[in-house]
Formats: C-alpha cells, structure tokens, sequence
C-alpha cells in the first residue's frame, strides 16, 4: 500500500512543472520570476509587492496581441516590434491546450492507478476505488475549470503548481483523499487480505510472494503510463523555451522590457553537466 500511495501521488503531481526529470534521460527545469493573467483580450505579467500585503503591480500588458501598455502608457512599437510582440502572445496561448493536456492526464493517470490497485486487491466496483475516483475527478474539474482561458487564467510563480490552478495544498488534498478512503475501508482491505492469505495457504507461492507480484504489476502498469506524460511534460517544457526564446528577443528590440525577465527555462540532456538555456 505504500507503494501505490508514492505512486498516486506521483502522478498526480506530475502537472508540475517547476523540476521536471523528463523522459528519455532529460530534464527541463522552467523558472517564473513573475505572476501573469491570460483571458480573451489580454495577457497581463505581474510582480508580487509582497511587503504591501500581496499586492501586485503590472510590469506590462499584451492587449489583442497588438498593443504594449507599460506603466500605463501605451508604447508606440515599430512594425518588427509589433509582429515580435504578436507571435510572443500567440506562442503564450498556445501553451494552454499542452498545459491542460499535460495536467489532466496527471489526475486521470492518479484514477487508473487508483482503478488498477483496488480492484485488484478488493474486486471490481468496490467503494474503495469508487470514493477516490469521485474526489479525483472533482479535482480533475477544478483544473479543466482553472485552465480556461475564456473565464481567465491566472498563473502564479509556482507555475502549475500554484495554488490558482490547481487548488489550495494541492499534494495534501490529494494525501487525505487516499487516507480517508483507505481508513474507512480498512475493514474491506483486511479481510481482503485474509482471504488471499487463505488462497496461498498450502501452494508454494507464499501470500508476500503473490502481493510482491501484485505491487510489481501495479508498478509496470503506472511506469508505461508515466512515461507518456513525461514526453508530453518534455513538448510542453521546450515549447515554454520557445516562449523564453521570444522574450529574450523583446527585451534586446524593446529597450524599455530590457530589465523584465519573466520566463527562464533550462533543458539539461543525459548525465551532461551542460545545460541549455535561452539566457
């Protein structure tokens, strides 16, 4: 049981981003030095006050994809500018479908592990699996809910694990949901075990042999599914790079973004002590 609550949790929170060991022997870290909103008509970069309680005050705005507003003022921009500053807000939209995707999964790889674990261990449709899919899914709705970009999506420095998409202490929600249904079920699980511990009495193959085997198959299972969101954390990773990549060119055309750095991404390959960055 161990086992499988690491592993639940591991993939829940694959959706974070922060430190990500990637598929294939490779790492993308993504760094964020500043909060920003995206809704319909504007993506708006924000830096955290904090002595003033939170506050945040706007370093600049991205309206329709066209215009810059720094300072409150509305910066007059060359046509290079202006197509650079174009394809920087699309490039940030269209990290929001990898993003979903990418988070989703995380959670509906959480259900089939649930899925995979108790009804193997207590049979098909026991309330064990059937209460941590319920809570599952609810927080599943909250991130599709939290990733929308016509009720406006809100991105804090923790990137996604920030308590604006996924919800507030996220990894302990999703530790008390496994506890909770485990403990009301304890009774279930026991006699559960009993049983199997009958079943083997007499073979050769001992009970720990066979629940050996049960967490190594669960454990192959996750391993496959995993590795699929890994590559997709990976596209994701690179294509914020290419963000990252876009920005750095802002800042060297637009003099007055010169000191703003919002995106710092680093891709290491292998073992190399190498890493790759557009800084």
């Amino acid at each position: 049981m161990t086992y499988f609550h690491r592993t639940l949790l591991a993939s829940a929170l694959t959706v974070s981003l922060a430190s990500s060991t990637i598929y294939a022997h490779q790492s993308c870290d993504v760094d964020l030095s500043a909060s920003f909103t995206i809704n319909p008509n504007a993506i708006e970069f924000l830096h955290d006050e904090g002595e003033n309680d939170g506050e945040m005050r706007s370093l600049y705005k991205i309206i329709q994809g066209e215009k810059l507003i720094i300072a409150k003022q509305s910066i007059a921009l060359t046509d290079t500018q202006q197509a650079l500053l174009r394809k920087y807000d699309e490039k940030i939209r269209q990290l929001v479908p990898q993003v979903k995707s990418v988070a989703i999964e995380g959670v509906d790889l959480a259900v089939e592990g649930v899925n995979l674990a108790f009804n193997a261990l207590l049979g098909e449709g026991n309330s064990v699996a059937a209460d941590l899919t319920q809570e599952l899914t609810k927080i599943r709705a909250q991130i599709v809910a939290n990733l929308s970009i016509e009720d406006g999506i809100y991105v804090g420095v923790d990137g996604l694990a920030s308590e604006e998409l996924l919800g507030k202490d996220f990894e302990q929600r999703i530790e008390s949901v496994v506890e909770k249904a485990v403990l009301n079920s304890m009774g279930s699980i026991l006699i559960a075990l009993g049983q199997r511990m009958v079943a083997a009495e007499g073979e050769q193959q001992s009970f720990v042999t066979r629940l050996e085997n049960f967490s190594d198959t669960i454990e192959q299972e996750m391993t496959a599914r995993v590795a699929k969101i890994e590559q997709k954390a990976l596209a994701l990773c690179l294509s914020i790079a290419e963000v990252d990549a876009l920005e750095e060119q802002l800042k060297d055309e637009i003099k007055l973004l010169a000191h703003i750095n919002v995106f710092t991404v680093t891709v290491a390959h292998d073992k190399d002590e190498h890493h790759a960055s557009a800084k």
